[in-house]
């Protein structure tokens, strides 16, 4: 007889997840500078005449065998975060991939030192090795919420960079993904909140390092697998706290949302991020390919040109534009985008616009002109 079907789902979707990471670590082997290549050889000798065979060079030399790549778990305890590891701890070794883990003490409540430990030793039990518990500083830019996610996907970083780590598993689910494209949609930002989060996202020199299998799987069977499996879970207290905006969302807004609409929301929303995701890459690519025939000889973006291009297009070249200035992502929202558009759209002899960052965009001779300000 098979696995609970809840746990035949889990362990599926990250066998799936660690086939994809062998084929990423093998490309890059294949694409390494010292890596042999297949019509390979030494050097023949000068000499045509025949060699002994027992002094003919082996036309491969053994290279030192490399090791087998490890694969890190980001555990709160929670039972998304276990039934992920229990999963990666069951898949990992029949691949021939290493497992270890990886929890991130936030220090936001008492006795969360104690939780840490606590699940250092469910990995522990669970096989998984290194394991390793980070203790963070969350500061307060961006809000509570987004504070803490910078911390926790910092502490992420640097764990992966110590152990080099080939990939980090993420246990969000298809219920996460959903309340994201609910948040985004109400800061109005555009069709990439929309997209929600990706199965496949970096970190920095990483743009695959984060890996996210669960998130066609809904929160309910990951909660099953790690009942019907007796592993023990931890509720964080803060995902029931409607003081935080996506607790809210979960336990009032989504509810409200399928009592209104019916059962299969949490999908539509879901789908909606993925053909949102397939949207939003789809215009980021001809941005970039067009961005450098918007240019003029010293690079700067000529408003005429711009004007020409689809708004999404432009935006797109214009947001990018600010970031490489100096204007943090995070804090450079719609309206912003929105006000430089109009320096190109509708030019009016308007001033500078200030923008996150000390940024600053203005129009000068037909040129729109983004740089550091004083």
């Amino acid at each position: 007889m098979g696995p609970h079907p809840a746990v035949a789902a889990i362990r599926l979707a990250v066998r799936r997840v660690l086939h994809d990471v062998l084929t990423d670590v093998q490309r890059t082997d294949h694409q390494r500078p010292d890596a042999p290549r297949q019509d390979a050889r030494p050097d023949a000798p000068r000499n045509p005449g025949r060699v002994p065979r027992a002094s003919r060079p082996h036309p491969h030399p053994p290279r030192e065998q490399a090791a087998p790549p490890l694969v890190l778990v980001a555990c709160s305890g929670g039972a998304d975060s276990m039934a992920l590891a229990s999963a990666l701890a069951f898949e990992a070794p029949k691949l021939g991939i290493r497992a270890g883990g990886v929890t991130v003490d936030h220090r936001l409540q008492g006795g969360s030192d104690l939780r840490a430990a606590e699940v250092v030793t469910r990995l522990t039990a669970l096989g998984l090795d290194p394991i390793e518990s980070v203790a963070v500083d969350v500061g307060r830019d961006g809000g509570p919420e987004a504070a803490a996610r910078d911390a926790r996907y910092a502490a992420l970083d640097a764990a992966a960079e110590r152990h080099g780590a080939a990939a980090i598993l993420l246990g969000h689910t298809r219920d996460d993904q959903a309340e994201t494209v609910l948040l985004g949609l109400a800061r109005g930002s555009g069709i990439r909140s929309l997209s929600g989060m990706a199965a496949v996202s970096g970190g920095p020199g990483a743009d695959r390092r984060y890996r996210r299998p669960f998130l066609h799987i809904d929160r309910q069977t990951a909660r099953k697998a790690c009942m019907v499996q007796s592993l023990p879970v931890w509720d964080d207290p803060h995902n029931t706290d409607p003081a935080y905006t996506r607790s809210r969302l979960r336990h009032e807004g989504l509810p409200a949302l399928e009592k209104a609409l019916g059962k299969g929301v949490v999908e539509a929303l879901a789908r909606t991020a993925q053909l949102s995701r397939d949207d939003a890459d789809a215009l980021d690519h001809w941005a970039a390919q067009a961005e450098a025939s918007v240019r003029d000889a010293t690079g700067l973006l000529e408003c005429a040109k711009l004007y020409a291009l689809p708004p999404a297009v432009r935006r797109r070249i214009v947001r990018r534009a600010a970031i490489e200035a100096g204007s943090p992502a995070g804090a450079l929202f719609a309206r912003h985008i929105e006000e430089i558009d109009r320096l190109i759209t509708g030019w009016r002899g308007q001033g500078a616009i200030n923008l996150p960052g000390k940024v600053v965009a203005q129009r000068q001779g037909g040129r729109l002109v983004i740089r550091q300000g004083c």
